[in-house]
């Protein structure tokens, strides 16, 4: 094995599209660990999403070998994250597996919140920090001003900046030198009781479960006996080794090291990311220290279409679990759609993520419920509790209400300033501050609701600032709302799934919108249908389904007009008992349609 001062463990991290994916492709083909025939952009990116969104979603690990210029050979474990505010957890256990970690900044965009907040993240951990400017090559480059931020928004030397071009590999050999002179090897005693910490895993078809590690102290080779301390429970490891875009067999992993641990495990709770793997036949005294527990901040219920397929459904989370630790999930219930699951999710690009993937790669019919934060709730004879689905409502009185604030950071051009504070004015932001952090970026600092961001901010604020403005957030605490639940009722019966907790003014227009566009998703039936909002008893917004008429007046030629009115009568009559006795059946298209333009709509 590699001594330890021959190794290096970084991670790449940075604001979204500033190049990460793009500079771990040249790093690789530096390494020449592929042939130029398999290699292709985004290699690390191996999901279907990522490739057609343009990011990454999971933290690929990778190691290469390097031949330094001072005549030694070097082993470079680095770790490509995501750079979406969503994803930031991911980041976060990434970071926990490096030493170091080379902060990546577009220069035609500058440093932006991200970057800002992926710094911090990476600070927390004692992490060596190396900025690296990137997209030299264009012409709208400016490097200058990129280095001044970096001095002034970041506080890192801008001396210590590496100029690099991924898209070209201009640049990389400097990195590579950079990333061995400037990041300390890593610490560790090969001899001492085995400490491995899970900072990943994923589900492979036939070999089960993969866990990936970063040995902290001692060794673990195949045959030995692991412990998982969390679970206290015994396995054989199987199969160790490196990544090297696809897996490579080494048999042992040493103190410092990163890589995979093969030991047939088969479901998902048997490994939880964050635990500790010891030596069962010698084991540590105390487990590492892990990572903070996942918080959720959007929550959704998802159904299949067909209630048969529960069970597979069922399946494909547990193994989606494994694959996103950040996934958190129990069982639902619905009048309307059967039995299902209520989710946690870190966003609403998490949320969609988690749809896509649902449906692409365990061929998934599903249907998610409108997204909700959790509230904080009290009622009479009761404590506080947290209610984030519209059935756990109460229905009495409530005393009081709250709901989760964030902090919100947004760096936007100064030309886009007025439409960007209208924005959050609209959306119930309390500005905290402003500053100019050059003549030409300013920096806003809001409160603001995370209810009123959950939807079409991000994608407001893109347009607005014409895709320059950055937005980061995170969560601070809970203060007083008006909180109402809107019911939506088909022929005077509430359709649970449809439910919706919001603020009280803006009550009004979410009803309107759900009851239009329900109206044109509902066949017409022989009786009136009657599509009402409702908050408790009172009736806020209300659409009518015309019934289909058959013409009874069409075989009456002339005669006295009480003839035709008495068939018209006897009609109505019919109709009335029709609508007392008729059941309207909702289509799922109706519920994708409300969910859809409710995501417009907010």
């Amino acid at each position: 094995m590699t001594d330890l001062k021959y190794k290096r463990n970084f991670c790449i991290t940075a604001h979204i599209d500033h190049g990460k994916s793009t500079l771990a492709d040249r790093l690789i083909q530096k390494a020449r660990i592929i042939d130029d025939r398999q290699m292709k952009d985004q290699i690390l990116d191996s999901m279907d999403i990522e490739r057609e969104r343009g990011i990454t979603i999971k933290s690929q690990a990778v190691t290469i070998p390097y031949h330094a210029r001072d005549g030694h050979d070097y082993e470079l474990n680095f770790v490509d994250t995501p750079g979406h505010v969503d994803f930031s957890y991911e980041v976060s256990r990434a970071i926990a597996s490096c030493e170091g970690a080379l902060l990546l900044i577009d220069a035609t965009q500058g440093v932006e919140s991200q970057t800002v907040s992926n710094m911090y993240l990476a600070l927390e951990q004692d992490l060596t920090i190396v900025p690296v400017i990137n997209k030299i090559d264009l012409a709208s480059a400016d490097v200058e001003s990129t280095k001044k931020q970096i001095d002034h928004d970041l506080g890192l030397d801008s001396a210590d900046a590496v100029l690099v071009s991924a898209k070209t590999g201009q640049g990389v050999d400097e990195l590579l030198e950079a990333i061995v002179q400037k990041f300390p090897p890593p610490e560790g005693d090969a001899e001492a009781p085995l400490q491995a910490l899970i900072f990943d895993c994923h589900y492979d078809e036939y070999r089960g479960v993969v866990v990936h590690i970063r040995v902290m102290q001692g060794r673990v080779k195949e045959g030995d006996v692991i412990r998982l301390m969390g679970r206290n429970a015994d396995y054989k490891a199987e199969q160790i080794g490196v990544f090297k875009i696809k897996y490579e067999q080494t048999g042992v992993l040493e103190a410092g090291d990163v890589g995979y641990i093969i030991a047939g495990m088969k479901t998902i709770s048997e490994v939880r990311v964050g635990d500790t793997i010891t030596n069962a036949a010698n084991p540590a005294p105390e487990p590492l220290a892990g990572f903070k527990e996942v918080k959720p901040v959007v929550f959704s219920s998802i159904y299949p279409i067909d209630s048969n397929d529960y069970e597979e459904l069922k399946e494909s989370m547990e193994k989606l679990k494994l694959n996103d630790a950040s996934l958190v999930w129990e069982k639902d219930n619905s009048l309307a759609l059967g039995n299902g699951f209520r989710c946690g999710f870190l966003g609403l690009l998490h949320l969609e993520i988690i749809q896509e993937r649902l449906e692409r790669d365990f061929d998934q019919a599903v249907i998610f419920t409108a997204p909700s934060v959790r509230y904080r709730l009290k009622v009479p004879g009761r404590d506080w509790f947290y209610c984030d689905n519209p059935a756990d409502f109460p229905d009495g009185k409530i005393e009081a209400a709250e709901e989760p604030y964030i902090d919100a950071s947004i760096i936007t051009p100064s030309e886009y300033l007025g439409s960007i504070m209208e924005l959050c004015r609209m959306k119930r932001g309390n500005q905290k501050n402003m500053q100019y952090l050059d003549e030409k970026r300013v920096e806003l600092t809001y409160d603001m609701p995370l209810s009123e961001v959950l939807f079409d901010f991000y994608d407001k604020l893109k347009s607005y600032s014409r895709g320059y403005a950055s937005f980061d957030y995170e969560l601070t605490d809970y203060r007083p709302t008006d909180l109402v639940k809107v019911d939506i009722l088909i022929n005077g019966k509430p359709v649970d799934a449809m439910a919706a907790l919001c603020y009280r003014p803006s009550a009004v227009a979410r009803a309107k919108t759900v009851c239009e566009r329900l109206k044109g998703e509902i066949a017409r039936q022989q009786f009136k249908i009657a599509i009402q909002g409702a908050i408790g008893g009172q009736i806020i917004a209300r659409e009518t389904v015309n019934p289909v008429r058959k013409d009874v007046l069409a075989k009456c030629y002339g005669g006295d007009v009480t003839r035709k009115r008495k068939l018209l009568e006897k009609q109505k009559a019919g109709k009335k008992r029709m609508f007392l006795a008729g059941e309207v059946e909702l289509p799922q298209s109706a519920f994708l349609a409300v969910l859809r333009e409710r995501e417009d709509q907010d």
